[in-house]
């Protein structure tokens, strides 16, 4: 027996008996119901939402400069957006200066005691406010707290040491002609020795920091400077 004939047949017993108008009703509504779950289960949507991708650069304006900057190689989330900032600070790989992964978790207990190796370059670029320029500063500044004696280090690359009680102790100018290279580094310590090197570019300076211990493969390190620079200078992707 069908749901309507099952209906008509309780309609024709409604004046019998007054339960029967109840279980009309009640009959009526599993109808209803049933029909709007059919109606429901048709018309939802089959699509799942996904969340927008973040682009692979963003347009960044420091000083005035535009840069086109890798989003993963940004370290800081605050600065993870397009438009002007007074500085922005990456990271990348050394040396296919990729950005990096993305950070995973490490609790206290499975934190490694010995300090692990760095493989990455570190860059700010910052607004520079007519600062005085770290080509000039190289040529007419440190010159006054080096000491005289240079010392070769490797093809093309010679390193002198600042004096004692100068502002720069405990620390050594590195600079080689071909490619250009000046980078001023601390010694090695109980924290291994870190090198910056500065740059210009109309009105952002850009700092790059790494170990001292790549000095080994200068030329690599220098290039990789100048194709960064040159990388986020060029068009966006």
């Amino acid at each position: 027996m069908t749901l309507l004939s099952t209906a008509q047949h309780l309609a024709r017993d409604t004046r019998r008996d007054p339960r029967s108008h109840m279980m009309l009703i009640m009959v009526a509504a599993t109808i209803t119901v049933g029909a709007i779950a059919l109606v429901a289960y048709l018309l939802w949507p089959t699509w799942v939402a996904r969340p927008a991708s973040a682009p692979g650069r963003l347009p960044v304006s420091v000083g005035a400069t535009l840069f086109n900057v890798p989003t993963a190689a940004i370290r800081r989330k605050i600065q993870r957006h397009s438009g002007p900032q007074e500085r922005v600070d990456l990271s990348f790989v050394f040396p296919s200066l990729e950005p990096p992964d993305a950070p995973k978790h490490v609790s206290a207990d499975t934190i490694d005691e010995k300090v692990q190796p760095i493989d990455r370059i570190f860059l700010s670029i910052s607004a520079h406010h007519d600062a005085l320029p770290p080509d000039t500063r190289v040529r007419t500044i440190y010159p006054r707290y080096l000491e005289q004696k240079a010392t070769p280090v490797d093809d093309g690359l010679t390193m002198r040491a600042f004096r004692d009680g100068s502002p720069y102790a405990n620390e050594d100018l590195f600079s080689a002609g071909a490619p250009s290279l000046n980078t001023r580094c601390t010694r090695d310590g109980l924290t291994p020795g870190m090198c910056l090197s500065e740059r210009r570019v109309d009105g952002a300076d850009l700092t790059f920091r790494f170990p001292r211990s790549w000095l080994s493969q200068w030329r690599d390190v220098a290039n990789a400077m100048d194709r960064l620079t040159a990388q986020m200078r060029g068009p966006k992707d």
